[in-house]
């Protein structure tokens, strides 16, 4: 009996060790695609999930970081569509509906990158990763530009303050996917 405990007791630990080991590299795949993004500690968060299928493939870390942006502009982008306008000043109603529209452009240059980089070809990958480049600085410069439309407004206010932080994350994580295409355009995929 204590033959049939050591050995369950031996697979148990081969078994732990072994998760712990594919752990640790799936850990130091999305820690070196994160490593050349502004804002790491963000890209790992976001990003982790999608290590044990992205790997050390730059094309997948691409997409990863694109459909993240994506997810999450589409996030603020809803809630800033629930808001009430007649919660806002005049000031604030002009940012708030300027930053709906900004947001939205946002979003059609994210999908539009996330549908080329599904489809990336070797005879057309330096146009590809032109238009890509285009189209996340593109994305990137319109939630800045949002921002910026809520820079003279009521700071003191929580909605606006939410409004900041949210289009804020979203900036950084479309930060992460322009790193992360130019990683790929450095490295080919």
């Amino acid at each position: 009996m204590s033959s049939s405990i050591t050995v369950s007791l031996l697979f148990f630990l081969l078994s732990v060790c072994s998760a712990s080991s594919l752990a640790s590299k799936r850990n130091s795949y999305v820690q070196n695609a994160c490593s050349v993004t502004h804002y790491q500690a963000l890209c790992v968060q976001t990003l982790a999930p999608f290590s044990s299928v992205a790997k050390n493939s730059p094309s997948k870390w691409a997409r990863a970081g694109v459909s993240v942006a994506i997810s999450d502009n589409k996030d603020v982008l809803r809630s800033l569509l629930k808001m009430r306008r007649s919660a806002f000043g005049k000031r604030d109603r002009v940012a708030l509906s300027d930053c709906r529209e900004l947001l939205q452009d946002s979003l059609d240059n994210l999908h539009k990158s996330l549908a080329v980089l599904r489809t990336l070809r070797a005879s057309e990958f330096q146009e590809q990763m032109s238009d890509l480049a285009t189209w996340l600085s593109t994305a990137l410069t319109d939630k800045d530009t949002c921002l910026d439309g809520f820079e003279k407004t009521s700071a003191k206010s929580a909605m606006v303050r939410m409004i900041r932080r949210k289009v804020t994350t979203s900036m950084y994580l479309s930060s992460n996917s322009l790193a992360l295409l130019n990683k790929l355009a450095a490295d080919g995929f």
